[in-house]
């Protein structure tokens, strides 16, 4: 064992070594890199990056350095981050060929979060993920889930009438049981499905590692051979534990389709109608190990990010009952009060949709977005980005750029129409992402939550509850961090923040 400690330290030793030669080299740089907090010997900016909210703090860092594209480094990682939208769609766009890759992140391996395609290198492999998504998910592929949104929407109607104090697990439930109804078939009775239990599990002890300063293996990345067993390697004994849950998240779903097709009770689906074809044509390992990534991808994204917006949606309605309103005229307009909006509506009503588009604005799901990865050195603005930079675009900083958005903090579904009250053009929901790493699933993601929206202000009167002597509960709106690029409304983590008037005419 003491040979084992040894050899660590060398290698410590040797990559310290390393990283001050190559500091020294780049600070005789011929082309500047763009501007950011000074490195500082050996460490470079390892004590600068933010921890906690970072798309915020790189706003401040955007300020402070007077620019809108900041870069940073630290133990040889290169960070650049993207505040602009204009900036953002010159390289994760017309760039995109070097721009589209994804950083190396050994944690995920060793977790078993490599079957997620989106965090797959730029390839083949990539391609091939990205062709059938996109054979599924398009907009016109798309409408084969619209009876589904349809069901569950309704379902979270009567769940929110029966029992509105229990809305943090009616959310849930509403976006776990959508995305396994639409990737395998199978309907959730219960948040307390072995299925959403495991997986959440998953999530949490998955997600702690990969924040920053979770683990070190992400930073010496030969640290991953150092063994389970080995004094203080209590992230790889971590790691070892979310691989053997993610092997149940991946295997239950498939065995109950499997099981559901013996006993000719399997509906359409993602993975179903795969598993029919295989059955009836044949199908290469390649194909079934493709389909079942993307299953694995889209339900774990998607139920996480829809969360998110749903619990934002329910606060911004509950402090702007005058939104609420607006849109409850619209929809009775349109509905004449005798039946639930539907997708077919969706023109028909641009307040609703405005009300959508200023919800993804103000409180974009993932706020930062997912890394991307320059695969050679790029100049821009006069600034050299150098191979192997991990690019992240700030979609919080874009959404909330005073030029662009007066009064950014506000909730004004207003700002979507133009002096003749017509929607503008400002369609764009920069929160699925830029390039060709965009959200495959913006599509459905899109639809069902305008139909949530919809329906529930054409059901409910949502209000902040009241204390035993009939005054309001204020809420607390202040963003919960989730960490690896995630929040949500505070008042989502608190239960009987909300008051839910059933208020549909019939």
């Amino acid at each position: 064992m003491a040979g084992s400690i040894t050899m660590v330290y060398v290698f410590l030793a040797i990559l310290g070594l390393k990283m001050f030669i190559n500091f020294l080299a780049r600070a005789k740089a011929r082309t500047p890199y763009p501007p950011g907090p000074k490195p500082k010997p050996l460490v470079g900016n390892m004590f600068d990056f933010p921890v906690a909210k970072p798309a915020l703090r790189y706003v401040d860092w955007g300020k402070k350095y007077n620019s809108s594209i900041l870069y940073a480094e630290a133990l040889g990682n290169r960070v650049l981050i993207v505040n602009n939208r204009n900036d953002a769609v010159e390289i994760f766009e017309k760039r995109a060929k070097i721009y589209s890759d994804r950083p190396v992140i050994p944690m995920l391996k060793l977790m078993g979060w490599q079957h997620n395609f989106g965090f797959f290198k730029y390839g083949e492999e990539w391609r091939q993920h990205r062709r059938i998504s996109q054979q599924n998910f398009n907009l016109k592929a798309s409408q084969k889930y619209y009876p589904i949104q349809v069901k569950k929407v309704h379902q979270l109607l009567r769940a929110l009438h029966d029992t509105p104090e229990d809305f943090d697990n009616h959310n849930k439930m509403f976006s776990i049981s959508l995305t396994m109804e639409m990737m395998y078939g199978l309907e959730i009775k219960s948040i307390e499905d072995p299925c959403i239990v495991i997986a959440n599990e998953a999530m949490k002890l998955g997600t702690s590692l990969l924040v920053p300063g979770g683990s070190l293996i992400n930073t010496f990345p030969f640290l991953q051979h150092v063994p389970a067993w080995f004094p203080g390697a209590a992230s790889r004994k971590q790691a070892d534990i979310v691989r053997c849950l993610t092997k149940q998240v991946m295997r239950i779903p498939m065995d109950r389709v499997k099981t559901a097709f013996e006993e000719g009770r399997a509906v359409p689906s993602l993975f179903t109608d795969f598993f029919e074809k295989k059955l009836t044509f044949g199908a290469s390992k390649e194909e079934e190990q493709a389909i079942q990534n993307i299953a694995y991808t889209v339900n774990g994204a998607a139920s996480d990010t829809t969360i998110s917006a749903t619990g934002s949606f329910f606060y911004f309605m509950a402090v702007n009952p005058d939104v609420q309103k607006k849109a409850q005229v619209e929809i009775d307009r349109v509905t004449g009060s005798t039946r639930l909006p539907t997708l077919n509506d969706r023109t028909s009503m641009p307040y609703v949709e405005a009300i959508y588009r200023e919800l993804m604005r103000l409180r974009p799901p993932l706020p930062l977005g997912a890394p991307h990865r320059l695969i050679e050195d790029d100049y821009f603005k006069g600034y050299l980005i150098p191979k192997g930079t991990a690019v992240f675009a700030n979609i919080w900083a874009m959404t909330h750029d005073e030029v662009v958005y007066p009064d950014a903090f506000s909730f004004n579904p207003d700002r979507f129409f133009d002096e003749d009250g017509v929607l503008n053009g400002d369609d764009r929901v920069l929160a699925y992402g830029f390039g060709r790493r965009v959200c495959v699933g913006q599509h459905i993601a899109s639809s069902t939550m305008w139909l949530t929206i919809a329906s529930v202000i054409a059901c409910f009167d949502i209000t902040k509850a009241k204390d035993k002597n009939g005054n309001d509960i204020d809420i607390n709106g202040d963003i919960l961090d989730l960490g690896l690029f995630k929040w949500a409304p505070y008042c989502f983590s608190h239960s009987n923040v909300y008051s839910l008037d059933f208020c549909f005419h019939t």
